[in-house]
């Protein structure tokens, strides 16, 4: 009777062993542990993974994910984490690569621990340049793009956590289906818009996929975040361009300085329009606190701003 017991006690404990080894870094319940770098890749997690995860998005909404410092809470949560989302091409990976000194000193290894949703995408570069580090990480501002993100995301998750696969899956077709609606109404609009009047003025130049999605230049007073941000030559250098192209509107970004557009409406005699999006959702309960309710509102500002 005694032999039984303990041959029956060790057989339950080398179970619970097993059971450890099997959860790897799981959370305590049971949940798979996610990391995104940012408040665009963490919200289309969640709109894909929903309950099924526990998510930690890295850079705080409203700020800038080019330049960033990780804090202590980051460090843990990406050193515990059993999948990581990243953007890639030249965004946390560039500038002083904050991304990738944060997963190396977390041991993390490329394509097995982290991941770029942007694996796919078709890369513009920056003004004149062609080679690595030039990047525009800026892909998401086209639809056709977010969509290549977020089955980049439902694939991972699924490797990752295929008992849910189905879930996953089911929530991207009706996410896709709803992101893809959105592209065709925008690209519709702007087709109505005459050809004189398309032109996005905004801070950053950040705005390639998007002008190459729906049809619409861009102008710019500087070309990425991590470069010199409102000289003087560079908003005199715009303000001589708008004299000559007159667009009805300026825009200027939610995560960036207002100032510099603010002299360059001032000089040009142009309005800012509108406020938009482009490194980051906006805050929970607020207008754009999503990728979908951000694009559609960039979209509807847009379109109303150059069809004045």
């Amino acid at each position: 009777m005694k032999k039984t017991y303990f041959t029956l006690l060790a057989l339950l404990l080398s179970l619970v062993f097993l059971g450890a080894c099997s959860s790897g870094n799981r959370s305590d319940s049971g949940k798979l542990k996610v990391v995104a770098t940012n408040s665009i890749i963490a919200d289309m997690t969640k709109t894909i993974a929903g309950d099924k995860i526990d998510l930690h998005s890295i850079v705080p909404t409203g700020k800038d994910p080019h330049e960033y410092d990780p804090l202590p809470e980051d460090v843990e949560k990406t050193s515990s984490a059993d999948l990581i989302f990243y953007n890639g091409i030249n965004l946390e990976d560039g500038g002083h690569a904050w991304f990738t000194k944060l997963v190396k000193n977390a041991k993390k290894s490329k394509n097995k621990d982290y991941f770029a949703v942007s694996d796919g995408v078709k890369v513009i570069y920056l003004q004149g340049q062609s080679e690595k580090g030039k990047e525009d990480p800026h892909a998401w501002l086209s639809l056709e793009n977010g969509i290549i993100y977020a089955q980049n995301i439902s694939k991972r998750l699924c490797q990752k956590d295929p008992k849910n696969k189905a879930f996953y899956e089911k929530n991207l077709k009706a996410y896709v289906a709803k992101l893809e609606a959105l592209d065709k109404e925008a690209k519709s609009k702007f087709a109505a818009i005459p050809e004189n009047k398309k032109l996005i003025v905004t801070s950053e130049g950040c705005f390639k996929y998007f002008s190459k999605a729906y049809g619409v230049p861009s102008a710019y007073i500087w070309e990425i975040n991590t470069e010199e941000e409102g000289t003087p030559d560079q908003l005199s250098s715009l303000v001589e361009k708008l004299k000559i192209v007159r667009p009805s509107a300026l825009f200027v970004e939610s995560s960036v300085d207002k100032r510099p557009m603010k002299s360059v409406s001032k000089d040009s005699g142009i309005p800012i329009y509108a406020e938009i999006f482009t490194d980051s959702v906006a805050k929970k309960g607020q207008t754009g606190d999503s990728y979908y309710a951000m694009m559609k509102y960039n979209l509807d500002k847009i379109v109303e701003g150059l069809s004045q």
